[in-house]
């Protein structure tokens, strides 16, 4: 019987080439068109895909990124090829979404997710460390119902279609987006909406975004990428492997920004960020917790729904009604600052997260 092939991505420098080439492509995106510190953003391009759906009507954040769409497919192709690719689900799919939703939440008062915040820092917006402190304590919180058992159910195996559904909805999506592209200085196309103005606006060409989506989906999908996960190994086990990948990011967008002028260090003045520094910490904590507590970051998220799990992409369209509900409920930060409910929509976010954690922690 012939033996399986090595995953080359599975080993220390396998993981830091996946590392380096999503942290080069991240800054590449931005030179190309992508907002400032923005190359890849989960959290952000769900909301602008959101009101690219017409789910918030925020004008300066709707357009349906192409970079998401390619997340999942590459991981998708990458899974199937390799034999990878397994229908599963039924792991508390409720609270899987509850959780997507405060995890969006959460992330739009920092603005940013797991993987922006290494990109901001990257830039040398001093805002992230406050962002990157809130994240590992939020996860380090998440670690400590891990200790207790804490668990969601175990999934199951499912249908062939089952584990189809979510990446035919981003074929559709990216059908849609074929369909009605944007009418110059309009802001509605058939049933889709686009920015003229604003963070929506500034965007990558679209082939573009799409073969950096599916180069970044396939090299996720076979190392296992996950920021989440490299902090939540370092804390519970020692083990530093995914974290390799995390810091490798990390040192290629630092090196490219310095080369090409992109770093700009300071608090005041960063693109698309405020200096609350108490909210830019309590909205990552808020959102490290829910990310620890479902079991990946937004990124991680997207790949294993590509590779046919449901809870994942439960999770994944949890985050994107989280990130409608953020501007139509004003939570949302903007540079200006937090949104007028920013801080409660985060308080209660924790306090959710925290019954979900003492509720599934076997041996409390």
């Amino acid at each position: 019987m012939a033996q399986p092939s090595r995953n080359i991505f599975a080993t220390d420098w396998g993981i830091i080439v996946a590392g380096l080439v999503i942290g080069g492509l991240a800054v590449f995106l931005q030179k190309m068109g992508n907002p400032g510190n923005m190359g890849i953003c989960v959290a952000c391009f769900e909301r602008d895909i959101a009101g690219g759906l017409g789910l918030h009507r925020a004008a300066v954040v709707q357009y349906i990124r192409p970079e998401i769409i390619g997340f999942v497919l590459g991981s998708l192709f990458a899974s199937l090829a390799t034999g990878e690719f397994r229908s599963r689900g039924g792991s508390s799919p409720l609270v899987r979404f509850l959780l997507g939703m405060i995890a969006a939440m959460g992330a739009l008062v920092f603005l940013g997710c797991p993987w922006r915040t290494i990109l901001r820092l990257a830039g040398g917006d001093g805002n992230a460390l406050l962002g990157l402190a809130g994240l590992v304590a939020g996860i380090g919180i998440g670690t400590l119902f891990f200790r207790k058992g804490y668990s969601l159910g175990a999934s199951r195996s499912q249908s062939t279609f089952a584990g189809w559904v979510f990446p035919l909805l981003v074929v559709l999506l990216l059908g849609l987006f074929l369909a009605f592209p944007q009418i110059p200085d309009k802001p509605q196309s058939g049933p889709l909406f686009y920015s003229v103005k604003g963070p929506g606006s500034m965007h990558a060409p679209m082939l573009l975004s799409l073969g950096v989506g599916l180069l970044v989906g396939i090299l996720a999908q076979r190392s296992r990428f996950c920021t989440m996960g490299a902090f939540r190994d370092l804390i519970l086990f020692r083990y530093c492997h995914l974290l390799l990948g995390v810091l490798a990011m990390f040192g290629a967008a630092f090196a490219l920004n310095l080369l090409t002028g992109g770093f700009t260090p300071g608090f005041e003045g960063q693109p698309i960020a405020h200096s609350d520094g108490l909210w830019n910490f309590m909205g990552m904590l808020t959102a490290g917790l829910a990310f620890a507590l479902a079991g990946g970051c937004p990124g991680r998220q997207l790949f294993m729904a590509g590779e046919g799990d449901s809870d994942a992409a439960v999770f994944a369209i949890g985050m994107l009604a989280g990130a409608a509900m953020a501007h139509n409920f004003g939570t949302a930060s903007s540079g200006a600052g937090i949104g007028p409910y920013g801080i409660h929509a985060t308080l209660i976010g924790l306090a959710v997260c925290l019954v979900i954690g003492f509720a599934h922690a076997r041996k409390a």
